[in-house]
C-alpha cells in the first residue's frame, strides 16, 4: 500500500484519530524547531526534547488506534466513538500540560517542588489514568468478539492490546517511586534522544518496549498471514502467537534489568551518576 493510500484508508477508518495524528506531528515539528533556539535544561535536557518524543508517540498512538478499533466499529460502533474521543482528549490534555511545563522551563514528570507543579503532574495522573481505562475498554472487546479479520491479525491485535497494558502498569511504577530511574538520579548520562539512563536502570525502556506492542504485534500477525509463514503443525496465528509471548517475556525481562539497576546499554564509565547506598 503507497503513502497516500493508506493515509486516505487511516482517514476512512477513523477521521477524528487520523486527522488529530496530524496534528500531534506537526507539534512535534515545532518542538524541533524550538530547541536550538532554547538553551535551558532540565534534568539535563534542553526541554522541548520531551515534548518532542511525546508529540512523536502520541502521533503513532492515535495513528494505530484509529486503524484497529475500525475493527469493531461494525459491532461497536458507539463505543468505538467514545473511545476514539476519550482518548483523544486525554491525549491532548496531557501534551498540553508537558509543553506548559517545558515553557515554564521545569520538569513535567514527578515533580511536585510547587502547589502548582503538583496540580499539573496530578491532572496528568488522571488524564492517563483515564486512556488506561479506555484502552482496557478496547482491549475487552477485542477479546469478547470475532471481528472478521484474519486469526494471525486477530491474534497480533489481542496480544498487542494486553502487552500495551502491561507497558502502561510500569507508568504506575515510575509514578510510586516518583523516578524513572533505579540506582541513579534521574538526568544523568544517556542514550542520543531517547535519554534512557547509560548508568543505572531507566524504567521508561520497559514502558517504551512494552507500550509499541500495540504496532508490532497487529503488523506481525498481518505479515504472518501475508506470507502465509508456517513451520510444521504452527500455523500463521499459533506463530503470532509465539512471537508476542517471547516479544512479551522479553519486555519484563527488560523490565527486571531496569529494576535491578541495570541500564539497558551501558557507556563508558558512568559510576559518578550512581546513588550509592548509605546503608552498612
Amino acid at each position: 500500500m503507497k503513502t497516500p493510500d493508506f493515509w486516505y484508508e487511516l482517514v476512512r477508518r477513523n477521521r477524528p484519530l487520523a486527522l488529530s495524528g496530524l496534528v500531534f506531528l506537526a507539534l512535534a515539528v515545532i518542538s524541533l524547531l524550538l530547541i536550538p533556539l532554547d538553551s535551558r535544561t532540565v534534568t539535563g535536557i534542553n526541554p522541548w526534547i520531551k515534548p518532542l518524543k511525546f508529540d512523536l508517540s502520541v502521533a503513532i498512538y492515535l495513528w494505530t488506534l484509529g486503524w484497529l478499533l475500525h475493527e469493531l466499529r461494525e459491532k461497536f460502533p458507539r463505543s468505538v466513538r467514545w473511545i476514539s474521543w476519550g482518548v483523544l482528549g486525554c491525549m491532548a490534555a496531557e501534551i498540553i500540560c508537558i509543553k506548559l511545563q517545558a515553557a515554564r522551563g521545569v520538569s513535567s514528570h514527578f515533580n511536585i517542588a510547587t502547589p502548582f507543579d503538583g496540580l499539573i503532574f496530578a491532572v496528568m495522573g488522571q488524564f492517563i489514568l483515564l486512556n488506561t481505562l479506555l484502552t482496557a475498554w478496547a482491549t475487552v472487546l477485542f477479546w469478547i468478539s470475532s471481528p472478521r479479520v484474519e486469526p494471525a491479525y486477530l491474534w497480533g491485535i489481542r496480544i498487542g492490546f494486553l502487552t500495551f497494558m502491561l507497558g502502561s502498569l510500569v507508568g504506575v511504577v515510575m509514578v510510586r517511586s516518583m523516578a524513572h530511574s533505579v540506582g541513579v538520579a534521574d538526568g544523568g548520562a544517556g542514550l542520543p534522544l531517547l535519554n534512557w539512563s547509560t548508568a543505572g536502570g531507566d524504567l521508561r525502556a520497559a514502558h517504551f518496549v512494552g507500550m509499541h506492542a500495540l504496532q508490532l504485534f497487529p503488523l506481525a500477525g498481518w505479515l504472518m498471514h501475508r506470507y502465509r509463514l508456517s513451520v510444521g503443525p504452527f500455523s500463521p496465528a499459533r506463530l503470532t502467537v509465539l512471537f508476542c509471548i517471547a516479544y512479551t517475556v522479553l519486555s519484563i525481562a527488560v523490565f527486571k534489568r531496569a529494576m535491578d539497576g541495570k541500564p539497558l546499554v551501558a557507556k563508558g564509565d558512568d559510576s559518578k551518576f550512581r546513588i550509592h547506598n548509605q546503608n552498612p
